[in-house]
């Protein structure tokens, strides 16, 4: 189902990093609805009293599950905390969240009944994995995308953050053969990290193609930096006023490198600490990469 609004004024931009109480509240639901349904009974199985048959969820192995890998959890999950007088609405951290809804996806399936039982008056159950999973997938997706959240949850189980517009397309689209077997191990490792939830391994991306910027640049001359990255710059343009900014701009992404935390970590370099100023820079020296490498090929 397509919501009203989304046809009218198109999906809320994917920008939040954080799960919100209200986004919190609805994985919640969709977790609770899970274990009363019997969705994680393939893996922790309530049993029939009357033989070794699933009728639905063991709620207290799943939870002693969950809490052992998820330490930070508290069962029954909560959506409030106590504030002075009142309740307040409460998530936990988003990395934590997002843990969680790994677990659940390993272990959930869809229960399909496999006979009544009369004397006990429920159902046996069988368990279609693949059903459950997609099922779960879409259900988290869809809160994500609602709510403008920057997080996805796989087919494979992992779950990767949304690059911003524009360079989302870029990296999917980017293929990385440089004829350098290490400048395209650098790219491939950047775009993986970059796509990563956590903030930390983001930063990590942007060092390693600040990695693959200075390897780049004497890779038609490794005995001259100099004449090689002169070379990558009069391949992408001959209009001497583009080629004069393409020069300015290579000049100033070196200088960042070695004036920010990125390359190096001297006391007097400046800490990045807003995720969107990862964004940016990350963005910025991809594109530049990108387009030496593209007219680089067409050479």
């Amino acid at each position: 189902m397509e919501y009203f609004s989304d046809k009218e004024k198109g999906p809320k931009p994917r920008a939040t990093e954080t799960i919100s109480p209200i986004a919190w509240g609805g994985i919640v639901a969709i977790v609770q609805s899970l274990v009363s349904t019997g969705a994680f009974g393939e893996h922790f199985p309530e049993m029939c009293s009357d033989g070794p048959v699933p009728v639905g969820t063991d709620e207290r192995s799943f939870a002693l599950a969950l809490c052992a890998e998820n330490p930070e959890i508290e069962w029954p999950l909560r959506t409030t905390k106590q504030d002075f007088y009142e309740a307040v609405p409460f998530s936990p951290e988003t990395l934590v969240v997002l843990d969680l809804i790994q677990f659940c996806y390993a272990h959930v399936a869809k229960p399909v009944p496999a006979g009544y039982h009369d004397y006990f008056q429920h159902l046996h159950l069988s368990f279609d994995t693949e059903a459950g999973k997609t099922d779960f997938r879409e259900k988290v997706n869809r809160i994500f995308l609602r709510n403008g959240i920057v997080f996805e949850l796989l087919e494979d189980g992992n779950i990767i953050r949304i690059a911003p517009p524009g360079l989302r397309e870029e990296l999917a689209s980017a293929e990385f053969q440089t004829g350098d077997k290490s400048l395209d191990q650098m790219m491939l490792e950047a775009r993986r990290k970059f796509l990563n939830p956590d903030q930390a391994i983001r930063k990590e991306a942007v060092e390693r193609l600040w990695d693959a910027w200075e390897r780049l640049k004497s890779i038609d001359d490794p005995s001259d930096k100099k004449k090689s990255i002169t070379q990558l710059l009069n391949n992408a343009s001959i209009e001497p006023q583009f080629r004069e900014l393409l020069e300015e701009e290579a000049r100033k992404l070196t200088e960042i490198g070695n004036s920010f935390h990125i390359r190096h970590s001297e006391i007097n370099q400046t800490a990045i600490q807003n995720p969107l100023h990862l964004d940016y820079l990350f963005h910025r020296l991809f594109s530049m990469i990108i387009l030496l490498l593209k007219t680089r090929k067409s050479q």
